[in-house]
Protein backbone atom coordinates (compact mmCIF):
# COMPACT_ATOMS: atom_id res chain seq x y z
CA UNK A 1 0.00 0.00 0.00
CA UNK A 2 1.44 3.29 -1.02
CA UNK A 3 2.28 5.98 1.91
CA UNK A 4 -0.27 8.22 2.91
CA UNK A 5 -0.37 11.37 4.54
CA UNK A 6 -2.21 12.34 8.15
CA UNK A 7 -5.54 13.56 6.59
CA UNK A 8 -5.48 10.28 4.65
CA UNK A 9 -5.24 8.55 7.83
CA UNK A 10 -7.72 10.24 9.19
CA UNK A 11 -10.29 10.12 6.67
CA UNK A 12 -9.04 6.12 6.09
CA UNK A 13 -10.08 5.24 9.85
CA UNK A 14 -13.42 7.06 9.86
CA UNK A 15 -14.69 5.00 6.71
CA UNK A 16 -13.03 2.05 9.00
CA UNK A 17 -15.19 2.72 11.82
CA UNK A 18 -18.50 3.64 9.69
CA UNK A 19 -18.16 7.17 11.00
CA UNK A 20 -18.89 9.16 7.53
CA UNK A 21 -22.11 9.75 5.39
CA UNK A 22 -23.11 10.12 2.02
CA UNK A 23 -24.18 13.70 0.70
CA UNK A 24 -25.57 12.25 -1.99
CA UNK A 25 -29.29 12.22 -3.04
CA UNK A 26 -31.60 9.38 -3.83
CA UNK A 27 -31.22 11.06 -7.31
CA UNK A 28 -27.69 11.32 -7.63
CA UNK A 29 -26.79 7.97 -6.69
CA UNK A 30 -29.39 6.67 -8.51
CA UNK A 31 -27.55 9.01 -11.43
CA UNK A 32 -23.74 7.47 -10.45
CA UNK A 33 -24.97 3.95 -10.49
CA UNK A 34 -26.65 4.19 -14.24
CA UNK A 35 -22.97 5.94 -14.85
CA UNK A 36 -21.43 3.48 -13.68
CA UNK A 37 -22.93 -0.02 -15.20
CA UNK A 38 -22.91 2.05 -18.43
CA UNK A 39 -19.24 2.29 -18.34
CA UNK A 40 -18.24 -0.97 -16.48
CA UNK A 41 -19.88 -2.66 -19.53
CA UNK A 42 -16.72 -3.60 -21.62
CA UNK A 43 -17.92 -6.41 -24.09
CA UNK A 44 -15.93 -5.51 -27.30
CA UNK A 45 -11.85 -5.14 -27.94
CA UNK A 46 -10.06 -2.77 -29.69
CA UNK A 47 -6.35 -2.64 -30.83
CA UNK A 48 -4.93 0.78 -31.95
CA UNK A 49 -1.10 1.46 -32.39
CA UNK A 50 0.30 4.63 -30.39
CA UNK A 51 3.78 6.35 -30.52
CA UNK A 52 6.08 5.59 -28.05
CA UNK A 53 6.03 8.96 -26.90
CA UNK A 54 2.46 8.62 -26.43
CA UNK A 55 2.07 5.63 -24.48
CA UNK A 56 4.85 6.56 -22.42
CA UNK A 57 2.69 9.71 -21.17
CA UNK A 58 -0.61 8.11 -20.93
CA UNK A 59 1.19 5.88 -18.54
CA UNK A 60 2.67 8.57 -16.89
CA UNK A 61 -0.96 10.08 -16.33
CA UNK A 62 -2.41 6.80 -15.48
CA UNK A 63 0.08 6.28 -12.64
CA UNK A 64 -0.70 9.38 -11.45
CA UNK A 65 -4.33 9.10 -11.76
CA UNK A 66 -3.68 5.86 -9.88
CA UNK A 67 -5.21 3.43 -12.69
CA UNK A 68 -4.47 1.00 -15.58
CA UNK A 69 -3.23 3.12 -18.75
CA UNK A 70 -6.22 0.74 -20.36
CA UNK A 71 -8.63 1.86 -18.29
CA UNK A 72 -7.25 5.70 -18.82
CA UNK A 73 -8.05 5.19 -22.37
CA UNK A 74 -11.17 3.73 -22.37
CA UNK A 75 -12.42 6.40 -20.13
CA UNK A 76 -11.36 9.19 -21.89
CA UNK A 77 -12.73 7.98 -25.15
CA UNK A 78 -15.73 7.11 -23.24
CA UNK A 79 -15.88 11.00 -22.01
CA UNK A 80 -15.52 11.82 -25.79
CA UNK A 81 -17.95 10.54 -26.95
CA UNK A 82 -20.70 11.26 -24.55
CA UNK A 83 -19.70 15.13 -24.74
CA UNK A 84 -17.85 15.10 -21.30
CA UNK A 85 -14.37 15.91 -22.98
CA UNK A 86 -14.05 17.88 -26.45
CA UNK A 87 -11.07 19.39 -28.36
CA UNK A 88 -10.80 23.69 -27.41
CA UNK A 89 -12.08 25.73 -30.23
CA UNK A 90 -9.35 26.87 -31.85
CA UNK A 91 -8.42 28.17 -35.71
CA UNK A 92 -6.84 25.47 -37.32
CA UNK A 93 -4.83 25.91 -40.61
CA UNK A 94 -6.07 23.41 -43.54
CA UNK A 95 -4.19 19.98 -43.51
CA UNK A 96 -1.56 20.08 -46.41
CA UNK A 97 -2.49 17.07 -48.18
CA UNK A 98 -6.31 17.11 -47.70
CA UNK A 99 -6.99 21.04 -47.35
CA UNK A 100 -9.63 20.41 -44.56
Amino acid sequence: MPKIDAYELEVLTAFEKKQLKSVATKAELAKFKTAARATAIKDRRVNIRLSSGDLNDIQVKALEEGMPYQTLIASVLHKYVTGRLSEPRTTRQPHAKTGR
